[in-house]
């Protein structure tokens, strides 16, 4: 049975957005030099960030499975953004593996860290819709005004 989970992006002010999750609330804003308040983490910022945070999480888990150490477990990751269209055309992701972790082991933390559920979606990528909420009608033909709608 598949899991549905909801969340809301909320417009603040300027380019800050306020992302309910749960009870949770995260804010995402732009840097200074682009016009942005700077008062939290780019939207790119945070799907890279949770690509890290998966990997730190399963990692953690395989250690902990096996009775291995955690302390000091650490995950790094850079990425590079391409041009056009602008996206995140490079990604990686390091984990530093705390001390005491056989070498044994390590195959068998990076094939557990290196599956988790993040990189499993970017790997085989969701079906996206982006729609209009709200709006009565289907859309219409491209650059068509939807019914009922005074067009912008």
């Amino acid at each position: 049975m598949a899991l549905t989970t909801r969340m809301t992006v909320r417009h603040l002010d300027g380019d800050r957005f306020a992302i309910d999750v749960r009870d949770h609330r995260l804010t995402v804003d732009q840097p200074l030099a682009d016009g942005g308040q700077d008062t939290g983490a780019t939207p790119t910022e945070l799907f890279v960030a949770s690509l890290a945070s998966c990997v730190a999480h399963y990692a953690r888990g395989y250690l902990a499975r096996h009775k291995l150490p955690t302390a000091g477990l650490a995950v790094t990751a850079e990425y590079t953004m391409g041009p056009r269209p602008p996206r995140v055309t490079d990604i990686r992701v390091d984990v530093d593996v705390p001390d005491g972790v056989p070498t044994e082991r390590l195959g068998g933390l990076l094939a557990v860290a290196s599956h988790c559920t993040v990189h499993n979606t970017l790997a085989h990528p969701p079906a996206i819709t982006v729609a209009l909420a709200g709006l009565s009608g289907g859309p219409g033909p491209a650059g068509a005004p939807r019914a009922g709608k005074e067009e912008a």
